[in-house]
């Protein structure tokens, strides 16, 4: 039998982590190695996840970086933005493979890194050399690399719902407008004001209006894979759910086509990616929550193309996508430990 991958969490007590954690102890080629954490007493990892009880005895320890490097060969980094440019390179040189699910090396340059999340990038040499982690766009890309860029939930929503008819010259790229509406699990399990219950329970509110850090990534992504030059207005909303991500966008076609024609074209686009589901019906969150995959579907209406893509935020935009890059890497199954 195979040798299993010895592989470390960095960051394990968020909501991400822990449905990694979840989905890595299924897996038939990881070991769980090592989990980690900047709290005191070494927790156990059941103590901070409750529903890992009786799953594991592991426990979340404050590593060292050359710790971390003895007992892994991959590492997923769910650490903040800012914090994981500060260790990946120690670990890359220690020969460790790295998913980062920050948006520490998403971006092309420091300078576009710089406006938008506001700190100086300390490993700028990374920037657009680092392989995007969206497999229905990138997988070969993704094999056999040292570093993986974990995409963010946002942009993996409206980037594979757009790239298909951006991509064979369906919609324009310029006016596309994306509505998107997530659970307050993507705002992370850090207390702020807008997210506790009385502030956010029976009601909706857009946030971050032209400002959301996952504008960049979306445009950059999408002119790259169109070699369109392609600005999108983003606009997120926070929801009262738990989890799970609905975008609405709007574009202008630039040629004339049936929805059955949209749809069809979008089907052949991801004809070899399990975690695509082109729907007749319009998706909805609840269809998608605990699985890791993307249900996406047209409408025409009013000199509009419509696209509705949507996914679990914590799973396909987070942690799920973070173990098909880990598949790919070490060339497992793309559905490995994903399809249950």
């Amino acid at each position: 039998m195979p040798k299993k991958v010895n592989v470390a969490i960095l960051g394990s007590t968020g909501y991400s982590a822990g449905e990694l954690i979840k989905i890595l102890l299924r897996h038939p080629h990881a070991q769980l190695t090592a989990l980690t954490t900047r709290q005191d007493g070494n927790p156990p990892v059941s103590k901070i996840h409750p529903s890992l009880y009786g799953r594991t005895d592991l426990k979340c320890e404050n590593l060292s970086t050359p710790e971390i490097i003895k007992r892994s060969d991959l590492v997923f980094c769910a650490l903040p933005h800012g914090a994981s440019m500060a260790v990946i390179p120690e670990l890359l040189s220690g020969g460790c493979k790295v998913i980062d699910l920050s948006a520490d090396y998403r971006l092309n340059g420091p300078g576009v890194y710089e406006t938008w999340y506001g700190l100086v990038h300390t490993d700028p040499t990374r920037l657009g050399n680092t392989v995007y982690g969206l497999p229905e766009l990138f997988s070969e890309d993704i094999k056999g690399k040292d570093l993986i860029a974990n995409p963010g939930c946002y942009t993996s929503t409206s980037i594979l719902g757009l790239a298909p008819l951006l991509c064979e010259g369906y919609i324009d790229s310029e006016g596309i407008c994306i509505d998107a509406k997530s659970g307050v699990s993507g705002a992370g399990r850090n207390p702020k004001l807008g997210t506790l219950y009385s502030e956010c329970n029976e009601s909706i509110s857009p946030y971050s209006v032209g400002t959301h850090r996952h504008t960049p990534e979306i445009d950059e992504v999408l002119s790259q894979v169109s070699q369109k030059e392609v600005e999108v207005l983003f606009t997120p909303h926070l929801t009262p759910m738990d989890r799970g991500i609905l975008a609405s966008i709007y574009a202008r076609p630039s040629k004339k086509a049936s929805e059955e024609e949209l749809l069809e074209v979008i089907r052949k686009y991801y004809e070899n990616c399990p975690f695509i589901r082109v729907v007749e019906e319009l998706p909805t969150t609840k269809q998608t929550v605990g699985t890791n995959y993307c249900d996406i579907t047209v409408r025409v209406s009013r000199g509009f193309v419509i696209i509705f893509s949507c996914l679990d935020n914590l799973i396909k935009g987070a942690s799920g996508v973070a173990v098909q890059n880990f598949n790919l890497l070490y060339d497992y199954p793309e559905t490995t430990a994903l399809i249950v």
